[in-house]
C-alpha cells in the first residue's frame, strides 16, 4: 500500500485489529461513555467484512446465555429437546462488545477467555451435547473509575490492545481514507509475511526485561509486527515493524523497568569482517525496542506498577468479600438444585421445566391429559448467596522483639495476604504497635496502593505494648460492624509484652493487661488469628491465642509466602 499507517494509536489498533483479529484478541476501552468511544466502535465496526455478528454482552450475562442450552418453548412445543444458540456461537467470526466489562462476573469471564483459547466450544447440558467453532474478537468497555475496578486479569490477558477513551480524540482524521477492502487486503498478505528470527528473539528478551511472565506478550508482538509489516506491502518484518509492535503491546503489561545494561568489554581479538545481511533479517539493536517501549511509557510508570502488579498476579477482580451464608430466600443467584422439598425455597420453574421436558414423550405414553407431565424428581429451587462485606485487621507487632529480617518477612506476607482480600473485595486495614502506643496507620480501604505504601515506611523498634494493639483492634472491629460489615483480625506477634496500658515499662504488668484485653476481644466473638512470629516459638503466645479464641499459628522458619498461604487457609476454615 502506498499510503503510510496512521500515527494515532486508536485509528492503528482499529486498522490491525481488523484485519488479524483473532491473532490479536481484542481490545479495552477504559473510560465512560463518550461521543469518542461511540465513533471509534463505529468505525472499527465499518472495517469488518460485511455481515460480521457484532453482539453487544450485558455485565449480568448468564451461563446460559454465553453457551446455550435448552430451548424450554420449542422443546415444549416439539415435545423433544431442542437446542438454543449461545452468544458465543452465534459471534462466530464477529465481535462480542462486553458493556461494563469490568464488571463481568467470573464465570462469565473465565468461559470468554476458554473458549478464546480453544475456538471450539463444548456444550453439555440439559441432556444435549454440542461442539461448535467460535472465533470472536472482544472489545472491553471497561468503565471502571477506581484502580481496582479492572478487566477480570485472565480476560485482560488475552487482549492485545489497551486504550483510553480520553485519548481518542482526532483519531478518526487518520481513519476516513481506509476501507474494509485495504483491510481484506492486509488480511489477504498476513499469510506470506515472514518474522526473521532475529526479530523473534528480541521479542523475547524485550519481554522479559519488562518483567512479561506470559508468552502472550511475545505472541500479541509477534502477531502485531506481521499485521503492520502486511499493511505496508513488506514480505517480511522490519525493525521500524518491530519497534511499534513493542510499544503498543508492552507498556500496559510491563510490570518492572528494564534493568541498565552493562557496557561491552573492549574487543580481545581483531574485528572480524561484517558478513553481509540479507534484507529483513538485519540483527536489531539491543536497546530499539526497549526505547521504543520506554518512550510509550508514562512518567508515573512506578506508581502505576505498584497499584496494577497485584491484580495482575492474582487474576480476576470480580466476587464480594465478606463469608458467604447459603440462603434459600435472599441473597445473590447462585444455581439451582434438585430437591423433593419445596417448602421455604423459591421454586425456579425455568429449571424444573428443562428437567421435566425431555421426558414428556415417554410419560405421555397410555395417558390422554395433553398437560405437561411433572414428577417430584423434576422439582429444582433457586440457591442464594448472602455474603456481607468484610474487613480485615492486620495488627502488626512492630517492636524491637521482632529482629529486622522477621519484620521484612511479616510485611512480605502482608503484601500476599492484600492481593487475596482485593481478589475477594475484602476493605482491609492496618495497626502497629511498637514503643509505648497502638497507632491505626490505615483505615479500612480497598485501596491497596495505600496500604502497601504505609507498610513499607512501617519502621521497628521500641517497646511492645501488646494489649494496645489489642484495644485498638477491638475498637476498630466494633467501628466496622456498627457500618453493618464483618471483621477479622490477623494479629501477628511473638506474643511478648513489656509495655502496660498506661505506659509504664514492665513485662508482668504488661503480660497481665494483655491477657485481659485478648480476653476482651474474644468476647466480642470476632474471627481471629494469631500468627507467632518468634523464630523459636514460646508458649505465651499460644496462650494469648487462647485468651483471645483465635486461632494459632507457629511458623519458626517461614517465609512470606508461606506465611500468607497459611493464614489464608485459617481464615478460610
Amino acid at each position: 500500500m502506498s499510503r503510510e499507517l496512521p500515527s494515532h494509536d486508536a485509528a492503528l489498533v482499529a486498522l490491525l485489529l481488523a484485519a488479524h483479529p483473532h491473532g490479536l484478541g481484542g481490545v479495552s476501552l477504559r473510560g465512560m461513555p463518550s461521543p469518542e468511544r461511540d465513533d471509534w466502535l463505529a468505525n472499527f465496526r465499518g472495517l469488518l467484512p460485511d455481515g460480521s455478528p457484532w453482539i453487544k454482552v450485558p455485565v449480568n450475562v448468564s451461563e446460559d446465555r454465553l453457551l446455550g442450552g435448552l430451548d424450554f418453548a420449542a422443546t415444549v412445543s416439539a415435545k423433544k429437546p431442542v437446542f438454543a444458540t449461545g452468544i458465543l456461537e452465534a459471534a462466530d467470526e464477529g465481535v462480542i462488545v462486553l458493556t461494563m466489562a469490568e464488571r463481568i462476573p467470573d464465570a462469565a469471564a473465565s468461559i470468554i477467555g476458554e473458549a478464546m483459547d480453544r475456538r471450539t466450544l463444548l456444550v453439555e447440558r440439559d441432556g444435549v451435547t454440542r461442539e461448535c467453532r467460535v472465533h470472536y474478537t472482544v472489545v472491553a468497555l471497561d468503565e471502571g473509575i477506581d484502580d481496582d475496578e479492572r478487566v477480570a486479569a485472565g480476560l485482560a490477558e488475552r487482549i492485545a490492545f489497551n486504550l483510553k477513551v480520553r485519548d481518542l480524540a482526532g483519531f478518526q482524521v487518520q481513519l476516513d481514507e481506509w476501507s474494509d477492502a485495504d483491510v481484506q487486503e492486509a488480511r489477504d498478505r498476513l499469510s506470506s509475511v515472514e518474522v526473521p528470527d532475529a526479530i523473534i528473539e528480541q521479542f523475547s528478551q524485550t519481554a522479559a526485561a519488562f518483567g512479561l511472565a506470559s508468552l502472550r506478550g511475545d505472541l500479541f508482538m509477534l502477531n502485531t509486527a506481521r499485521t503492520l509489516a502486511a499493511f505496508d506491502g513488506e514480505p517480511a518484518v522490519t525493525e521500524a515493524h518491530a519497534a511499534t509492535a513493542a510499544r503498543l503491546i508492552l507498556p500496559q503489561r510491563a510490570t518492572r523497568m528494564p534493568a541498565e545494561a552493562e557496557p561491552p568489554p573492549p574487543p580481545e581479538t581483531e574485528p572480524q569482517e561484517e558478513q553481509e545481511s540479507t534484507p529483513g533479517t538485519k540483527d536489531i539493536p539491543d536497546d530499539i525496542l526497549v526505547d521504543a517501549v520506554l518512550a510509550a511509557l508514562p512518567p508515573d510508570l512506578l506508581d502505576e506498577l505498584a497499584e496494577s502488579l497485584p491484580r495482575s498476579q492474582q487474576g480476576s477482580t470480580g466476587g464480594r468479600g465478606g463469608p458467604a451464608t447459603r440462603s434459600r430466600l435472599r441473597g445473590r443467584p447462585v444455581g439451582v438444585e434438585a430437591t423433593r422439598q419445596v417448602s421455604g425455597a423459591r421454586l425456579n420453574v425455568l429449571a424444573t421445566l428443562k428437567a421435566a421436558a425431555p421426558w414428556q414423550s415417554i410419560r405421555r405414553r397410555g395417558e390422554r391429559c395433553g398437560a405437561l407431565a411433572l414428577r417430584p424428581s423434576d422439582l429444582h429451587i433457586t440457591r442464594y448467596q448472602d455474603r456481607v462485606e468484610s474487613t480485615t485487621i492486620f495488627v502488626v507487632d512492630a517492636s524491637g522483639s521482632q529482629a529486622a529480617q522477621r519484620l521484612a518477612e511479616v510485611k512480605g506476607a502482608i503484601e500476599l495476604l492484600l492481593n487475596d482480600c482485593y481478589v475477594r473485595r475484602d476493605q482491609v486495614a492496618l495497626i502497629a504497635f511498637r514503643k509505648d502506643a497502638a497507632e491505626v496507620l490505615l483505615e479500612p480501604t480497598r485501596a491497596l496502593a495505600r496500604v502497601k505504601r504505609s507498610l513499607s515506611a512501617l519502621p521497628g523498634g521500641g517497646g511492645t505494648p501488646l494489649a494496645s494493639g489489642l484495644d485498638a483492634a477491638r475498637q476498630l472491629a466494633d467501628s466496622v460492624s456498627r457500618q453493618g460489615r464483618t471483621a477479622a483480625i490477623v494479629l501477628m506477634t511473638d506474643g511478648r509484652a513489656n509495655i502496660a496500658r498506661d505506659t509504664s515499662p514492665g513485662a508482668e504488668k504488661a503480660e497481665h493487661d494483655a491477657m485481659n484485653a485478648a480476653k476482651l476481644l474474644r468476647a466480642t466473638g470476632l474471627r481471629s488469628l494469631l500468627v507467632d512470629t518468634s523464630r523459636r516459638p514460646k508458649p505465651r503466645a499460644q496462650r494469648l491465642a487462647d485468651a483471645m479464641g483465635a486461632g494459632y499459628i507457629a511458623l519458626p522458619n517461614a517465609d512470606a509466602s508461606r506465611i500468607s498461604g497459611t493464614v489464608q487457609r485459617n481464615l478460610a476454615s
